[in-house]
């Protein structure tokens, strides 16, 4: 890790911000004390910024000899009911409590006073990610099996968690959950667009004519992947934690099924900007039909209605892809020099191939 520059990202102290276009990251000094308060580490603070960082923003910190995770969201202004978390953190300690794998919450600030925003602490967790490369101890073609096996059983059992439970109720609710989804979406794409795509009102209208009836009531974590899944450092594959919890409510399950299985990469599939564990493509990977079947023979529930699942998947990941590039474009993302520009053509394929999921055909780009 580095020790602290000041900059654009990180400054030693608010003072230091003053002459900045957009305020800070990271304030050494307001981040020392609420640590000292907390009674973590002693003297300088290092930082590491981790992840890939297009919605919230995560830290490795380091302070003395002990080394912890800071969680924040972006730069104010934010959207209303987006990038909270006091919320995040209080789902996780929830999940904790049932069994879930997830990382340990240390403390929660919510006075944004320290760094603008509110944030929380978790731990260090000593695990893969796995996106652009096999580890070697989960390379063998029964480790990428068992990899797959084990992304589907995690999500299996954070859906079976009783819902009814009313600890879960500030969660959310999951009435009228699917008809919220993407009414909610379709009014976000206008707000975040300078651009006319036909196919994103099609798209709406069909979902919204075609809305299934929900089969049972769940924690849907809603950006469920194996790139937000950390796994223990040795074989056997195992999920040591489920990682990004913004997105969280009580929903229906299938939702979950169909982002994981509509973002999933396989091999002969064309790729999308929300295929971002690509490894998988390589043999012995668990295929989308393989993933979805053992969901099905652990769950129970039909998956005739999946399809739609997965147009609602990438539809909507189209519309908030489309509030990067659009912010992309305004110069708010100046160091985004690939994932931003990606998207004029990136959103577009996301929208044809949701279009495939539902049976329809779009205008061709342009």
């Amino acid at each position: 890790m580095h020790t602290v520059p000041d900059g654009v990202e990180v400054v030693e102290s608010w003072d230091r911000a003053d002459h900045l276009e957009s305020p800070p990251l990271l304030v050494v000094d307001t981040v020392s004390a609420f640590l000292d308060a907390q009674g973590i580490g002693r003297g300088p603070l290092t930082w590491q910024r981790i992840g890939d960082g297009h919605s919230n923003v995560t830290y490795l910190i380091g302070r003395g000899g002990d080394v912890i995770v800071l969680r924040r969201g972006p730069r104010p202004p934010l959207p209303k009911s987006t990038h909270d978390m006091v919320r995040e953190a209080r789902i996780q300690k929830i999940l904790h409590g049932h069994g879930i794998p997830v990382p340990e919450i240390i403390a929660v600030c919510e006075d944004e006073a320290v760094l603008g925003v509110p944030f929380y602490l978790m731990g260090r967790l000593d695990g893969t990610v796995v996106t652009d490369s096999i580890p070697a101890h989960l390379s063998t073609v029964e480790q990428r099996r068992a990899t797959g096996e084990a992304v589907v059983d995690t999500l299996v059992s954070l859906h079976s968690i009783d819902v009814t439970q009313g600890e879960l109720s500030p969660i959310g609710s999951p009435d009228g959950y699917l008809r919220r989804q993407v009414e909610r979406f379709r009014g976000l794409w206008e707000v975040n667009t300078t651009r006319s795509l036909r196919a994103v009102e099609r798209l709406a209208d069909w979902l919204a004519r075609n809305l299934p009836t929900s089969q049972a009531a769940s924690v849907v974590h809603g950006d469920y992947r194996m790139g937000n899944l950390m796994f223990a450092p040795q074989a056997p594959a195992r999920v040591l934690a489920i990682l990004d919890w913004e997105m969280a409510t009580l929903g229906d399950p299938l939702a979950d099924l169909g982002y994981l299985t509509a973002t999933y990469s396989e091999a002969g599939v064309l790729s999308t900007p929300l295929e971002l564990t690509p490894v998988t493509r390589a043999p012995g990977y668990l295929t989308r039909h393989q993933l979805a079947e053992r969901y099905r023979s652990r769950t129970g529930l039909d998956l005739t209605p999946l399809p739609w699942y997965q147009t609602l998947a990438l539809w909507k990941a189209a519309i908030f892809c489309e509030a990067i590039y659009t912010r992309w474009r305004r110069g708010e993302r100046p160091h985004d020099t690939t994932f931003g520009p990606s998207l004029e053509a990136g959103v577009p394929r996301l929208l044809e191939r949701a279009a495939q999921y539902a049976g329809l055909t779009v205008a061709p780009r342009r």
